[in-house]
């Protein structure tokens, strides 16, 4: 169950709880949300600061995002609560991606 409003900005790589919209917004608009970015072949992933919690249900909040894409259609995601899942979380999907599509791959 949610307890605040459940929008995030980053002070480095922490989020932090941002109750008020205005500041939220403004610190979305003009933030570096990126936590990684791999093109490799044919495959893209990226990695971002989501900003909002999308944890829907018991657990720790949910704001970070890895979305592959191979030839421009999505292939897998995942979601992450901390800047350091997050980074582990891109390399393992380029990883996994990869080794699926390309035999051998490690």
């Amino acid at each position: 169950m949610r307890r605040g409003p459940g929008r995030y900005i980053l002070d480095g790589h922490n989020p932090v709880e941002e109750p008020d919209l205005m500041t939220w917004g403004l610190w979305m608009e003009h933030a570096d949300r990126r936590v990684a970015h791999t093109v490799q072949l044919e495959l893209s992933v990226s990695t971002v600061f989501l900003g909002l919690d999308h944890q829907y249900g018991d657990g720790p909040p949910l704001l970070f995002e890895t979305m592959a894409f191979f030839n421009g259609q999505s292939e897998d995601q995942d979601r992450y609560s901390t800047w350091e899942e997050a980074e582990k979380g891109h390399a393992e999907m380029v990883r996994r991606v990869l080794s699926k599509r390309y035999v051998g791959v490690k």
